[in-house]
């Protein structure tokens, strides 16, 4: 295990950086490749550890794949290119992988098993398996499929009309992989819009689509055409610096082509309504995901609410979010984010643990947290417990603190940004 060391800042961040490829759309684009027809090239693919496990599962269903750093070439057959695995899927640290496999695998007319590392095997899969069960695949795991190790057994499925409890991307995006190959029409409607990558990359692959409010629904039989996919800066990532800038002293920064998909933005609403100065330029349109540069400067914050229909666009930010919150004039009040419990950690209860380590006034509620700025934090020895997210939180954390922060579990940040403490540096110079 790794620790890292910050020291305060003693100069402002400057300068331009880009930030690694979308996480999510990254695993999208090797799934669908896989079972694309023809063959698939995808641009500013990110080399994290989830990504790479994506890429490891499908090879070991028989999909030939080509990685060179960002670069990633698929060579498709078809739904029925794959092939019964002779080894256990390992998934890693990857939530994405191990939901959006199980849709994928639900109609194959073989038998598989996934597992992955400590983590994901506390992360409950019920939300998926049982829909998947319901169209008619067999699969079994620990407490009745609802944790990992999974056995999948594919085959004849038909399609539902699924009521998702949770606004989730991934439970939505299983779901519909599945019934792509079910009989019948397959229907998702979830209580708020989760993140629409899966739809839009589908319909890039030249799926038939159908949205109608907060239901989406496939119809069977439908194949996928490979296609060259150029993956956006992921905002998750960019959220991290547009934190540090707003915070620390004397920054100016710009991260450029930055995916704005507005299932996904919603740090960028958060900041507005905190009064950040933030600019929003070079707005195009990439393989049918809006990107933009992002310019933020050192703010005066004030503290503001965040729930409801804006949890599921930030769920992911929500742990640098509560370190802005402690540098805001007033309470900063998170609310309606239970799913935070079932992330890597319980990232309520690690962000409120961690925080206080630093001095911050913060309390953990049912659903979220409350937290009283402005404050001043605290050099302090904290731990990622193997979530990245939380591990570069604290880090941006140790910027503005007094004192050296000490961050054990800090390789858990090459995850989704192995180049994380190299941009710092970079916007230092």
């Amino acid at each position: 295990m790794k620790q890292a060391v910050v020291q305060p800042l003693e100069v402002g961040l400057k300068g331009k950086i880009r930030v690694p490829g979308d996480k999510s759309i990254s695993h999208r684009a090797v799934m669908f490749g896989a079972i694309a027809d023809g063959t698939t090239t995808v641009e500013g693919f990110l080399p994290g550890e989830d990504c790479l496990s994506t890429i490891s599962c499908f090879r070991k269903l028989g999909v030939v794949i080509e990685q060179d750093g960002e670069r990633v070439t698929i060579e498709g057959k078809g739904w029925d290119g794959l092939v019964e695995p002779s080894d256990i899927l390992d998934v890693g640290n990857s939530g994405t992988t191990t939901r959006l496999m199980l849709g994928i695998l639900a109609t194959r007319p073989f038998h598989s098993v996934v597992i992955g590392d400590d983590s994901i095997a506390k992360r409950p899969m019920g939300r998926v398996t049982d829909p998947l069960r319901e169209m008619g695949s067999i699969i079994d795991g620990r407490d009745h499929g609802n944790f990992t190790p999974l056995s999948i057994r594919g085959g004849s499925t038909k399609g539902i009309s699924f009521q998702s409890k949770v606004a989730s991307a991934q439970v939505k995006s299983a779901i519909l992989l599945a019934g792509l190959q079910s009989e019948g029409v397959t229907s998702v409607t979830e209580p708020a819009l989760s993140r629409d990558h899966t739809e839009r990359m589908l319909e890039a692959y030249g799926v038939e689509v159908k949205r109608d409010g907060l239901s989406v629904s496939v119809e069977g039989g439908q194949s996928l055409k490979a296609q060259h996919i150029i993956v956006p800066g992921d905002i998750s990532s960019a959220a991290f610096f547009l934190v540090a800038g707003a915070i620390v002293p004397n920054s100016k920064l710009t991260l450029q082509g930055v995916g704005i998909n507005p299932t996904r933005s919603g740090i960028i609403d958060v900041l507005e309504k905190m009064g950040a100065s933030i600019e929003i330029e070079n707005k195009k349109m990439v393989g049918g995901e809006p990107i933009a540069d992002l310019t933020i400067s050192t703010s005066n914050l004030k503290g503001i609410e965040i729930g409801g229909d804006l949890i599921p666009r930030l769920i992911d930010e929500i742990p640098v979010i509560a370190v802005l919150a402690t540098q805001a004039e007033g309470k900063t009040v998170i609310f309606d984010a239970e799913e935070l419990k079932v992330k890597e950690t319980n990232r309520i209860d690690t962000v409120v643990t961690q925080l206080e380590k630093l001095g911050a006034t913060i309390t953990a509620t049912d659903d979220g947290m409350i937290i009283e700025g402005k404050t001043t934090l605290n050099g302090a020895s904290v731990s990622s417990f193997g979530d990245h997210r939380i591990g570069m939180a604290m880090a941006i954390a140790g910027l503005i603190a007094k004192g050296k922060m000490e961050i054990e579990r800090s390789e858990a940040i090459a995850v989704s940004y192995p180049d994380f403490f190299e941009h710092i540096e970079a916007l230092t110079k």
